[in-house]
């Protein structure tokens, strides 16, 4: 089992490696190639100011004198060692300007990615066990109500709601414990929708075992039932639909910090597109693809760990169905 999962994870590994430099090409090549000439779109911009001086040290700085091939070997090197090179418009290191917003990008993604579990956790809770007629419908309809409302909207409603008309936070104050807490709601909200309906459809099936009626019938309170038997072999689809959910964290993120007026990746990527900054983009959409990469490769690494029921044969993981599963939980919920 060790030398199988071994195997899996090196696969798994190399295989997130090409991936993360294949979108960095990408990224190169739409950005620095596709558009156009960056020497004659950005740099002799009438708006930017730059005199010919100025314009040649960019471009020496920057490598764009040299042929395209030469750039980009020479670009994915620095890439790969840290290195993501220099600003065309403030001419500072890329990694500082995106070293000084980070903070405040994960502390928002961070908190919002908290609710959408707590959601989604009270959400499912409550569909399997608050009965019918006092509301159990309404819950299961919460998910198809996050998603059909766009963070910026929910976002634009609580300003108005806790900041203008309550008073719990100050618009000119977005780095404030309320703002941060109603911005994280705003992103969290529509996240956990997806969560919640994965995770309400697999507890719907559980329910359904044999063993969750056996667990029941001896008297098993429904807090515990959800919490040692439900819970855990629901949440492992989940696991998936998480990782594919900090994609959407990222991408959400930078619409509430403009929203909310925060000074994090989403105000960075503006000023860079109204400048037309493109190692400052390239950097970010970047970064952003190794972040979804790597989050996959974690939830990828964690699964066969967390279901023991998954096997890995020649570097892949295979969940066989058999009745040998129900009979394995429901003999665990003859001992509980």
């Amino acid at each position: 089992m060790r030398s199988a999962y071994l195997s899996y994870a090196a696969k798994r590994f190399a295989q997130a490696v090409i991936v993360i430099l294949l979108a960095y090409v990408f990224t190169f090549v739409v950005v620095s190639i596709l558009p156009g000439d960056p020497i004659t779109n950005v740099l002799r911009a009438p708006q930017n100011g730059f005199s010919e001086d100025q314009i040649r040290q960019i471009i020496a700085a920057q490598g764009l004198d040299r042929p395209i091939p030469v750039q980009l070997w020479t670009s994915l090197s620095n890439f790969v060692t840290g290195d993501l090179g220099l600003s065309m418009r403030s001419s500072r290191p890329v990694t500082t300007l995106i070293a000084e917003v980070l903070p405040s990008t994960l502390i928002l993604a961070s908190a919002a990615f908290a609710i959408a579990l707590l959601l989604a956790l009270t959400i499912a809770y409550g569909t399997q066990f608050v009965p019918k007629r006092c509301g159990q419908g309404l819950l299961r309809g919460f998910p198809s109500l996050f998603l059909s409302v766009p963070n910026f909207v929910i976002g634009l409603a609580l300003i108005h709601i806790f900041g203008f008309q309550l008073g719990l936070f100050r618009v000119i104050a977005p780095d404030s414990f309320w703002a941060t807490f109603f911005a994280a709601i705003a992103l969290g909200g529509p996240v956990s929708a997806r969560i919640t309906e994965v995770l309400i459809a697999n507890l719907d099936k559980e329910s359904e075992q044999e063993y969750a009626a056996v667990a029941r019938s001896r008297g098993l309170g429904q807090a515990r039932l959800f919490a040692r038997h439900l819970l855990k072999p629901s949440s492992l689809p989940v696991v998936t639909v998480i990782a594919l959910a900090i994609g959407e964290l990222l991408g959400g993120s930078l619409i509430t910090e403009t929203v909310f007026g925060r000074t994090g990746i989403g105000s960075l990527v503006q000023r860079s597109v109204s400048t037309q900054d493109l190692p400052v983009l390239q950097a970010v959409v970047s970064l952003a693809a190794v972040v979804f990469v790597l989050v996959n490769l974690i939830a990828d690494l964690v699964y066969p760990l967390l279901d023991p029921r998954v096997k890995l044969i020649g570097g892949r993981r295979v969940r066989p169905t058999t009745a040998d599963d129900s009979a394995t939980a429901t003999s665990a919920a003859v001992t509980s």
